[in-house]
């Protein structure tokens, strides 16, 4: 018989979800249901905040929050309730800064639902690091680095540069940059400044660069090509575009 102090233990509201299954063999049969699905649900909400598909994104946390409610889990609840909001906000950037958290959170659930049940507890996949290789995203917007930062930085150390002069002297002075990313239009340096100094100083070979830019007009795109970047990436951008720019530009390296 499977024990109850397992769920107890660990802060599930049994009691709250017996009230809406009436007994314990129901709520034990619809939650092998639940164990059954979660996996393909945690595969989808992860695909739709790669894709920035807040629209779906917002319909699987809804479905996770109403699972939640349902079996007791109230931290998970929560956590899904707010991404469900800013996610129907389009607010992007909020999912990005706390998904690890909902991450965390479900996976810790699902370990103590599978214990309940005598299963073996899964182990969430470990990213491969490379910190003593650097990315260096030059941007004025805190949010863009911010937004990159999050991506990569339990692969590769990102640092930042708010313009084209500190730019250049981590370039200068940091050897473990492999990559950069580069914004146009900045105060003090600007990006085309930096791609004329890499020109000059033959820098492209050793530290490849991508154009990240929200200018609109194609004539500053068509300058920036006269350059040997690798590739631009317009704003906005989501998780797999960045991904794909930023695997495209170390590739060259």
């Amino acid at each position: 018989m499977k024990d109850v102090n397992i769920l107890r233990a660990n802060g599930i509201n049994l009691e709250k979800s017996l009230e809406l299954f009436g007994d314990i063999e129901t709520y034990n049969e619809t939650l092998g249901t639940f164990l059954n699905e979660i996996d393909d649900k945690i595969a989808n909400i992860k695909k739709y905040k790669e894709v920035a598909d807040m629209a779906n994104y917002a319909i699987l946390v809804h479905s996770l929050k109403s699972d939640a409610k349902y079996f007791g889990f109230d931290k998970l609840a929560e956590l899904s309730y707010q991404h469900e909001l800013e996610s129907k906000a389009n607010n992007i950037y909020y999912i990005y800064d706390h998904f690890d958290e909902l991450m965390n959170e479900t996976y810790r659930i699902l370990n103590i639902v599978r214990k309940y049940f005598g299963q073996e507890p899964i182990k969430q996949q470990v990213m491969h690091s490379a910190k003593d290789k650097a990315i260096l995203v030059v941007d004025d917007s805190n949010v863009i680095s911010s937004f990159i930062k999050k991506i990569f930085n339990d692969v590769y150390d990102v640092i930042i540069a708010k313009d084209g002069n500190e730019a250049l002297t981590m370039v200068q002075t940091n050897h473990r940059i492999i990559a950069m990313l580069l914004d146009l239009n900045m105060p003090n340096v600007n990006g085309f400044q930096v791609l004329e100094y890499f020109k000059a100083n033959d820098l492209f070979k050793k530290i490849p660069v991508s154009i990240i830019t929200g200018l609109g007009n194609d004539d500053f795109i068509k300058k920036a090509k006269e350059y040997p970047i690798i590739d631009v990436l317009r704003k906005p951008f989501n998780e797999r575009d960045i991904k794909t720019v930023v695997e495209k530009t170390i590739k060259i390296n």
